[in-house]
């Protein structure tokens, strides 16, 4: 069972940016399937690895969006951005040292603050990115 499904609402009407959504949101519920059948510590890590990993990629495409276009809350975004990167690392490191176990509040977490951004931050480009003709 998916802990986060995509769904139209979330469109930020720029297609790339949409399915990077999406990827996170798969990485996100594969994550969540992991642990939730019980799998080992070294597949857990890897999906993590990937998550962190996908994050950067999708945040620096926003970010060079924004950047190339002028977009004016860019700095906001940056903020924001940066604060989940360190927070996915600093989960990430602590379960590759066995100082935590992935739980059910750290994917909650994950998921709400994905929804929140998309639903909020996000969708606050769209008319602006629409606009310059990014669709």
């Amino acid at each position: 069972m998916a802990l986060f499904n995509w769904d139209e609402k979330y469109s930020v009407g720029v297609r790339e940016l949409d399915n990077q959504h999406k990827v996170l949101i798969d990485l996100l519920n594969e994550l969540y399937d992991a642990m939730n059948t019980g799998k080992s510590s070294e597949i857990l890590g890897k999906i993590i690895n990937k998550l962190v990993d996908y994050t950067r990629t999708h945040f620096s495409t926003e970010e060079r969006y924004m950047s190339t276009h002028g977009y004016p809350d860019f700095a906001s975004q940056q903020r924001e951005h940066k604060m989940f990167t360190d927070k996915v690392i600093t989960f990430k490191n602590d379960f590759d040292s066995g100082k935590v176990a992935m739980t059910v509040s750290i994917t909650s977490f994950l998921k709400n603050w994905l929804v929140e951004h998309i639903s909020g931050s996000d969708k606050k480009y769209a008319a602006f990115f629409n606009a310059k003709g990014i669709s």
